[in-house]
């Protein structure tokens, strides 16, 4: 094991500030709430925080079609009714509107993992954090899921420069279906989701016996359970599962998906996970000691996603937090206990030992058809997508450099270093 875990934390308040719509269960005020939080009991001290790079939309392309990318940056709310075939065939609308600052948020919550990932790859951290990244549904040329741009394809993308293997891990409530479709025919992916599974559930996709195909074939894990598993099921069953895919696949790093939509009480979950429960499979997934991208995802009583969320950042900076929130400007959420642990859920726990036995049994079985974990003859590593410096003779003075171009140069106030930290927010120069 390291002595001291490095960690790398990102954040940018304006992911916090959009809004979905009434009466729609995304919140990304979630994100201001956890940092809050993450602020209150001090934990910044112990992290590097970096505002991340605005994703450029050729980055947001090397997953997503072009056309795709470009509706996105090209729609707003006030001209989405001229576009109704675009619309229909992105799949934008009901679940995944058109909000004010829509593609600002994309880069912000995408930035964030590519800047992690990019970390990772030149060891300057152990551990990267975003918690506002893990949006799993959204395919390459559509939005799914309050889902429109994958992050998690894109910094898988970025260790795949590095990296012979990567190992996905998904504890959302909904199954990990971008994330498994993009690497569904290769294997130096492995993609492992635990999620709720049924035909009516969304997305009705991480049957069991979907495994992934040609190269791919055996390289993608699905868990598939039913309504109200608790932590003594899910730990257990997550912790014989992931020893032995990493034993098996011997992965160079490990993304963690942690949507918080699996804990008891979520708006749309139904599972009875405690903080606790759901914290264990960090903690575990920690102790192998491999170079770690931890991401947020679902999670829909925002409360409890910020206090779940939180107590994840403790546990990756080996913190035990006290129960008690200390005052912060979100306190009123979490009144009248105003304490971090949330209890346990009551809904009738459908998965019998024998079908836990059942899944465990055939996922063991497909991890041993695989001989070896699969070697890669690495090419001459890509560069990464530059951001331009700008150089004062060239510019064009009739030309107006936005206003995210110059924050790039400034430190923001709102931002909180320690120390000797690197100022630069021009991760890619990292």
């Amino acid at each position: 094991m390291r002595s001291k875990d490095r960690i790398s934390y990102f954040y940018d308040g304006d992911a916090g500030n959009v809004y979905f719509g009434p009466n729609h269960p995304m919140k990304p005020h979630r994100l201001c709430m956890t940092h809050h939080l993450v602020l209150s009991y001090d934990l910044h001290k112990k992290m590097e925080i970096y505002r991340p790079h605005k994703a450029y939309p050729v980055e947001l392309a090397q997953f997503h079609s072009a056309d795709y990318v470009e509706f996105l940056q090209r729609i707003n709310p006030d001209t989405q009714h001229l576009f109704p075939e675009e619309m229909a065939k992105f799949k934008l609308g009901e679940d995944c509107p058109v909000f004010d600052d829509m593609f600002e948020f994309c880069q912000i919550y995408a930035g964030g993992t590519i800047d992690a990932a990019r970390r990772l790859n030149n060891q300057l951290c152990d551990i990267a954090i975003n918690w506002a990244g893990g949006l799993h549904h959204a395919k390459k040329c559509e939005a799914s899921g309050f889902c429109y741009i994958n992050d998690l394809v894109l910094g898988i993308l970025e260790l795949l420069k590095y990296h012979a293997r990567v190992l996905y891990i998904d504890i959302d409530v909904h199954h990990g279906d971008g994330v498994e479709e993009a690497f569904y025919f290769t294997d130096r992916v492995m993609t492992v989701s635990f999620h709720k599974y049924g035909n009516l559930f969304f997305p009705g996709s991480g049957d069991v016996k979907e495994i992934g195909e040609r190269e791919g074939k055996f390289y993608a894990i699905n868990i598939p359970l039913k309504d109200g598993i608790d932590d003594t099921s899910f730990t257990r069953l997550f912790k014989t599962i992931i020893s032995k895919v990493v034993e098996t696949y011997q992965p160079g790093v490990i993304v963690l998906q942690c949507g918080a939509d699996s804990l008891a009480g979520d708006r749309l979950g139904c599972f009875n996970l405690s903080i606790d429960g759901h914290a264990e499979c960090v903690r575990f997934v920690k102790k192998f000691g491999l170079p770690l991208l931890v991401t947020g995802g679902g999670g829909y009583t925002k409360e409890n996603v910020a206090r779940c969320w939180t107590v994840e950042t403790g546990v990756l900076l080996d913190t035990e937090l006290p129960n008690e929130i200390p005052d912060n400007e979100y306190i009123k959420y979490f009144a009248p206990e105003c304490s971090l642990r949330i209890p346990t859920g009551h809904i009738e726990n459908f998965n019998s030992k024998s079908y836990l036995g059942t899944i465990k049994m055939q996922v063991l079985e497909n991890l041993r058809c695989i001989q070896h974990a699969p070697s890669v003859q690495m090419q001459e590593v890509p560069p990464d997508f530059y951001i331009p410096d700008f150089d004062e003779d060239e510019k064009n003075p009739d030309e107006r450099i936005d206003q995210h171009t110059q924050d790039k140069h400034i430190q923001r106030d709102d931002e909180y270093y320690e120390g000797d930290n690197d100022n630069d927010h021009n991760m890619d120069d990292a």
